[in-house]
């Protein structure tokens, strides 16, 4: 008679808004603890930011969260965003007592499960690239290593490109960005446009009255795209910072990181994209925002 696996000592569930201040904290401890060992700043300055976070996550309708439950409290949970044909996976933090024990694969297959059932055409996420931990398990978990990403933050405005107009994006504009999105990765992010064209944080930039590069914000949960690396760094001279630890620049393009590098900002820490189902070969300059 073959043995019966043996039962998890935790239980998954869909989180709930009031679940928002344990995981939040959380959240700031599991970064805090692995930036710490490894020598780099931590990715939440306080525990307020990782509350604030998870507590817009945990309420947004267009996010799919869960928390892993253990002897009555919370250990660990995970968002997948499903605002385009394309799902986002994170931030999938653990309770650092409670890591290594199975938590963060349950999490990770419990939102798999969950991209798989609304049928999403790709899954992608990115990761601190000194965590071995987590790559490794997201590769094991099918995951393919897309590009090596350098988070960076700094200004150089005074290095702004000549030739390109920089202005904010309002929601007639949308529809041109979502082309451009479409023409360098093969699918728009039209809803996170939307939300970002709301929130204020969307701007694009035009050659001629043409769109040719547009961000959803400078900052960590942003995203950008452009026709080339001109066009980009006109988007990243325009910020007098990057919002929370940077943007991320993909550094297998030698040209834009250089001139990141070369114009004013500073490297923080490495990151990996990491993606299952549809990639394709970005066709332009591309910034991917913390979760994909």
């Amino acid at each position: 008679m073959s043995a019966q696996p043996a039962a998890r000592p935790f239980e998954i569930r869909r989180a709930r808004p009031e679940d928002a201040e344990v995981c939040g904290n959380i959240c700031y401890q599991a970064f805090k603890t692995i930036n710490d060992f490894h020598n780099f700043p931590p990715d939440l300055p306080v525990p307020e930011i990782g509350v604030q976070l998870l507590s817009w996550m945990f309420a947004n309708p267009d996010f799919y969260c869960v928390v892993a439950h253990s002897g009555g409290k919370i250990i660990g949970s995970n968002c997948l965003d499903e605002r385009g044909v394309i799902a986002g996976v994170g931030p999938i933090t653990i309770d650092p007592q409670n890591q290594n024990n199975g938590v963060g694969r349950a999490l990770m297959e419990a939102v798999m499960d969950r991209a798989k059932e609304r049928k999403f055409v790709g899954v992608r996420l990115v990761q601190a690239a000194f965590h071995g931990r987590s790559m490794s398990l997201y590769t094991k978990l099918g995951y393919i290593i897309r590009e090596p990403l350098a988070v960076m933050q700094g200004s150089a405005q005074q290095h702004q490109p000549s030739g390109v107009t920089v202005r904010p994006m309002t929601a007639t504009d949308i529809p041109a960005c979502n082309a451009l999105c479409h023409r360098v990765h093969g699918h728009d992010r039209a809803r996170e446009l939307q939300n970002a064209v709301s929130a204020g944080t969307a701007m694009l930039a035009e050659r001629g009255g043409r769109v040719v590069a547009y961000t959803s914000a400078l900052a960590f949960f942003g995203h950008s795209v452009a026709e080339t690396n001109e066009d980009m760094a006109a988007l990243i001279a325009s910020a007098e910072s990057m919002g929370g630890p940077g943007i991320l620049v993909p550094t297998r393009n030698t040209e834009l990181f250089r001139w990141c590098l070369e114009n004013g900002l500073r490297f923080v820490e490495p990151t990996t994209l990491m993606t299952v189902g549809l990639y394709n070969e970005p066709r332009g300059a591309f910034l991917p925002s913390i979760l994909y």
